[in-house]
């Protein structure tokens, strides 16, 4: 029995899901996986299926009806890893960017360096991105300083999507109370972890951008994490955050 899960959001990723289900499986350390697939109208979770027969005791899906968002999915996710006996939950995308090589790293900050949350961080040693667009780039760089000023972490890589989470960090959270639902959701889950007192960590990755599928950024996106940022800090001023 695996004591690390890998919770991968799915929207589309035909391209994707099978090469990262098979580059995490051959890991030397053992992790099993789950995908929250959204009912992608490519097949995605069919081709799971298919290799759910190869991995049985290992990979899981679970399927949603529609596109709901990244947070939802996530928080579908962690739900259902807290009813079995995971120890570590990680975060990850399927397209790549977060490289599979770099979940021993994030687990052994956990494990062994007794870190409750560890970053999988572009920022924390530069600006460690691959095949962005320096407009990109500057904004998602730009994003993370905006967040660490309103909220106060330390956090070089707040809007990081790679992360590792001990279970207790979970269950202190009431993850029926996350509100945001696109990426904003990256930074409230490590502002409730934040306020909650639990160590964060990075750990220094190389994020490269998708070669294979479309990004699943957008604008609504974007506006939900600019000015979410500054009602969740407000409300936190006044007690009124739920964590």
């Amino acid at each position: 029995m695996a004591n690390g899960i890998i919770i991968i959001p799915t929207y589309n990723e035909i391209e994707n899901i099978e090469r990262i289900i098979r580059n995490i499986f051959s890991q030397r350390r053992k992790f099993h996986v789950v995908v929250v697939d959204d009912n992608s109208p490519d097949g995605t979770a069919t081709r799971v299926r298919t290799l759910q027969a190869e991995f049985h005791d290992s990979l899981f899906l679970l399927e949603r009806k529609g596109k709901q968002g990244l947070g939802t999915a996530y928080i579908h996710g962690f739900k259902w890893a807290l009813q079995k006996d995971y120890e570590f939950i990680f975060e990850m995308d399927a397209d790549f960017s977060h490289n599979p090589n770099d979940l021993i790293r994030l687990y052994n900050a956990c494990k062994r360096d007794e870190a409750d949350v560890a970053i999988g961080s572009r920022y924390i040693t530069g600006v460690n991105v691959v095949n962005w667009p320096m407009n990109r780039v500057l904004m998602s760089w730009l994003a993370s300083r905006y967040v660490r000023f309103v909220t106060g972490m330390d956090i070089e890589d707040t809007t990081a999507g790679y992360v590792c989470y001990k279970r207790e960090v979970l269950e202190a959270i009431d993850l029926d109370k996350i509100q945001f639902v696109g990426y904003a959701f990256q930074i409230e889950m490590k502002f409730k972890a934040y306020l909650l007192k639990y160590k964060i960590v990075e750990v220094p990755v190389i994020f490269t951008d998708r070669t294979r599928g479309t990004s699943k950024m957008s604008g609504a996106i974007i506006s939900e994490a600019v000015f979410g940022v500054i009602k969740m800090k407000l409300k936190s001023l006044f007690n009124r955050i739920k964590v």
